[in-house]
């Protein structure tokens, strides 16, 4: 292990990575603590920066842990993945005082596993991904795709969390892409998910179509027809004062004009979890347009930065992993701002690194850990220390090879 960590390119470890993450999580810690106000906001903020001092440490182990090493038990840590989502529908399984039951309590710990399972399932997907990687041309290669990815996504959709199934779907669909899928396996797909996508969004507006829960189909429903569905008001009533309190921020917010005062009233203190799936609200009214953009540009440079990794990976299955991250962070990022502003119907999403939530928190320091791994992995294997790395001159030799001379 000691060889291996002398023989990382220290000069490429992504300093200015982890430092606009660190400020991006310091704004966190400050956002919940007014999201809470003077009943929570102290309590929100001790447990914001206990998950980031966790992260930071999860960084720190993750960034010299090889991800070669990782991936060898990758199969294990499906299986855990999937048995701690399926502990939600037993009696350890509960609510969190929502609409599903997405959450395991433990004496003394709540947590979702439905967080770590993503990053489980990009270590697996990119596994596999690597192993086929001279037969994506074959239909097999999909199929097992698919079958790797309805697991957890069918479990997670059934506890019901929509939102975090598609966030599935969409690291699947990037990861296979960047993998190399054949254009003849890709055309007949689109020519076939196009009508299948339209007869699908009529179906979805049917009552009773069995494929959405009562206030899933009233949430989307209300969206589509704020005007004419009965009790829309109702349904919108989070993203209605969400956008009510952005655009009370205005240009500079109104953190400028009165310091934060508890005693000043905020449009953000109607909202529900304002902390969490709704902390864009806070940030909206509190930093206004100007503060917006800024975190926005750090969000974008956070996935900007995982792409160019995964673009400079030394070999297919770190380009694989790191794929997986930054979709995972653009997906939630666009999902969840886009809730926040009423442009997608409510859907519970935290916002990678400024949502208030553990699970949240450490699965994005996780996937951070693994990019700062990939970006200072040597440009050749070398004799001493594990590897998985790619020693082959051509795509269609590529495959995982394992050196276990610990």
């Amino acid at each position: 292990m000691i060889n291996r960590i002398k023989q990382y390119d220290w000069k490429r470890y992504n300093i200015s990575l982890l430092g606009v993450v660190l400020v991006l999580c310091m704004i966190s810690a400050f956002a919940v603590r007014l999201a809470g106000g003077e009943d929570d906001g102290m309590s929100y903020m001790k447990g914001q920066i206990m998950g980031i001092c966790m992260g930071i440490v999860i960084i720190a182990i993750l960034s010299v842990l090889d991800y070669h090493f990782i991936c060898q038990f990758t199969a294990i840590f499906y299986v855990i993945g999937v048995i701690l989502v399926l502990a939600t529908y037993t009696p350890l399984g509960t609510n969190n005082g929502t609409d599903a039951k997405r959450w395991i309590r433990m004496p003394g710990l709540t947590f979702q596993p439905t967080e770590l399972m993503k990053i489980i399932f990009i270590l697996t997907l990119a596994v596999f991904l690597v192993r086929r990687s001279s037969k994506m041309s074959q239909v097999k290669t999909l199929v097992l795709t698919l079958v790797i990815t309805a697991v957890p996504m069918l479990l997670i959709l059934k506890q019901p969390d929509l939102s975090s199934s598609l966030v599935v779907a969409f690291i699947m669909v990037v990861m296979i892409f960047a993998a190399g899928l054949s254009y003849r396996i890709i055309v007949p797909i689109i020519l076939l998910f196009v009508p299948i996508g339209i007869v699908g969004a009529w179906y979805i507006q049917q009552p009773h179509n069995g494929l959405l829960i009562g206030y899933q189909y009233n949430r989307i429903m209300s969206w589509l027809y704020p005007d004419t569905f009965p009790n829309s008001e109702k349904y919108n009533y989070q993203q209605l004062h969400s956008i009510r309190a952005i655009a009370s921020g205005k240009i500079y917010g109104k953190f400028l004009q009165d310091g934060g005062d508890a005693k000043v009233g905020r449009n953000y203190s109607s909202v529900g979890v304002r902390e969490s799936d709704f902390i864009w609200s806070v940030i909206g009214e509190e930093f206004g347009f100007l503060g917006c953009c800024l975190i926005l540009i750090l969000l974008a440079i956070v996935i900007f930065k995982c792409f160019s990794v995964a673009g400079k990976a030394q070999d297919l299955l770190g380009k694989m992993i790191a794929m997986g991250v930054a979709s995972m962070y653009m997906f939630q990022v666009f999902a969840n701002i886009s809730v926040a502003t009423f442009m997608f119907p409510n859907t519970g999403l935290p916002l990678p690194f400024l949502s208030n939530g553990l699970s949240s928190m450490l699965s994005s320091m996780i996937g951070i850990g693994l990019i700062m791994n990939i970006s200072i992995q040597p440009a050749k294997s070398s004799k001493g220390g594990f590897s998985m790395r790619n020693m082959y001159g051509s795509d269609a030799e590529r495959d995982i090879d394992m050196d276990l001379e610990l």
